[in-house]
């Protein structure tokens, strides 16, 4: 008797951050998790477009970002039908408890203060979506 083993399953993540090279830290970190395929935006309406184009398992954004922040964004993905229970980790330089409280409360699980620790980042992703480490 065989047993067939399915491959397994593949997490779509958004990062939303308008610094190329904090964006290229995150994915550069993500790339740590096999199951994991990154897609990138530069700002919150970036972002907010790509949801609206395909299906993800996680978003990872930034706060303070031009044309649209990274609150803004967390409150419209709240509001979406598709991925308004999408895990949502909030990544920004706001240390002040008020920020963190606010991210939050507009419906954030998570809140990662910069500058970020790689192992920091990947722990709360295998965190949310259920993943060993």
């Amino acid at each position: 008797m065989t047993l067939s083993t399915s491959p397994p399953r593949e997490f779509k993540c958004l990062v939303v951050e308008d610094s190329t090279m904090m964006r290229e830290l995150l994915v550069f970190a993500l790339s740590r998790i096999p199951q994991i395929r990154v897609t990138e935006a530069n700002n919150g309406l970036d972002g907010l477009r790509k949801l609206t184009t395909g299906t993800f398992d996680i978003l990872l954004t930034d706060i303070n970002m031009p044309i649209m922040d990274g609150l803004k964004l967390v409150k419209r993905v709240r509001t979406d039908s598709v991925h308004k229970n999408m895990p949502i980790i909030v990544i920004s330089t706001e240390s002040a408890e008020e920020d963190r409280q606010r991210a939050l409360a507009l419906g954030a699980n998570a809140y990662i203060i910069k500058p970020i620790q790689a192992t920091q980042v990947i722990a709360k992703v295998r965190e949310l979506l259920g993943l060993k480490a």
